[in-house]
């Protein structure tokens, strides 16, 4: 008898561990942004950062805590891009070209192009050094 019980009492607190851990699974799985509502850039700011950085909009929407923007860019290939909604900082962007393939770029892509490069030594004739690694 007391086997039985050792045993209902272990899938028992198995179980419960298991309850207690999905909230904080769906919670790591949610926003990509994390800014509340009150410090949320307007629509209007959206566009106007979107077409500062050459992309033709086709829509705007609110998703997973981000501005969403889909389009194209300057090159005329389809984006969907998420921005920071205080920032508008470009948290996350996927390029398709014709081939529907997508391309991700998380965090790295340019919130403006550069008009020319710093002066500096590692410059020459306007273009960035070229980095090998071996």
């Amino acid at each position: 008898m007391i086997v039985k019980d050792i045993r209902t009492m272990k899938t028992l607190l198995i179980a419960v561990a298991a309850l207690a851990a999905l909230p904080a699974a769906g919670a790591m799985a949610g926003d990509d942004c994390h800014v509340g509502h009150e410090a949320w850039q307007p629509r209007e700011a959206v566009m106007q950062a979107a077409t500062g950085l050459g992309w033709h909009v086709e829509k705007i929407e609110a998703d997973d805590g981000c501005w969403e923007v889909k389009g194209r860019d300057a090159q005329g290939r389809r984006i969907k891009a998420k921005l920071d909604p205080a920032t508008l900082q470009v948290v996350k962007l996927r390029h398709r070209d014709g081939q529907q393939i997508p391309e991700r770029d998380r965090g790295n892509a340019p919130t403006v192009a550069p008009s020319a490069p710093p002066s500096n030594p590692l410059f020459q004739n306007g273009t960035p050094p070229v980095v090998r690694v071996n």
